[in-house]
């Protein structure tokens, strides 16, 4: 957690093509040298490391060739968005020698003063914290979006693949509209850039309202895919 009496703190960055909710569940392999020294480096020290989506460029690279700059990979310069997520190691298996199997809780948000890449090819960052979600009550007429989001998880659970369930029913954070909006973006078919603009909104029940408008949309294309 970056301490909120903090301007700013340096930060290892994961850059990813996906974006991490706070209260969210991130599973990773881990395989390239720089991300397995990074995860070595926080399980040792107990300390988060960043995930923010990568814009453009490769989640896997390879070493720079002669007269590129770190950062590229065959040209294409890896861009970061701005907002991320602190990520904290919950679980971590070792099946092989230069793998590793992680699992990570999505923290509290940051925004990247600057970011600049080592030359083994990590990305750091000063960044600073934004504020947590206020707690926000559901809006009468999305109080309906609780139970619905508990309905579908539960028809899933047991398949292959299926996320767990982020709480248990008669939590208080089913009633969040901050908390229920993330589980929401995390689960529904959403470009990345959408899911980061969500994850970036500051204000909770906005961030609910559009995960309606995205319900909405994406029931009345699953009743006429024609359109």
């Amino acid at each position: 957690m970056i301490s909120s009496t903090m301007d700013t703190t340096q930060l290892p960055l994961f850059p990813l093509h996906t974006v991490l909710f706070p209260g969210g569940l991130l599973s990773l392999q881990v395989f390239e040298v720089r991300y397995l020294d990074l995860v070595k480096r926080c399980e040792q020290s107990g300390e988060p490391f960043g995930v923010v989506c990568l814009q453009s460029g490769h989640e896997v690279r390879r070493a720079p060739r002669p007269g590129e700059a770190p950062g590229q990979d065959g040209g294409h310069t890896e861009t970061l968005a701005d907002i991320g997520t602190l990520a904290t190691l919950e679980r971590i298996e070792h099946p092989q020698a230069g793998l590793m199997l992680v699992q990570a809780r999505g923290g509290q948000r940051f925004k990247i003063d600057h970011a600049h890449v080592l030359p083994h090819g990590l990305w750091t960052a000063t960044v600073r914290p934004l504020p947590d979600d206020a707690p926000a009550a559901l809006p009468l007429e999305l109080a309906s979006l609780s139970q619905r989001l508990q309905s579908a998880l539960h028809a899933m659970a047991g398949q292959e693949g299926a996320p767990p369930p982020p709480a248990a029913p008669g939590d208080p954070r089913w009633d969040d509209a901050g908390w229920l909006s993330n589980r929401w973006a995390e689960c529904l078919p959403l470009p990345a850039a959408e899911r980061q603009r969500l994850m970036s909104l500051d204000n909770p029940l906005w961030r609910l309202e559009l995960v309606a408008e995205w319900l909405d949309r994406l029931e009345r294309l699953s009743q006429n895919p024609a359109n």
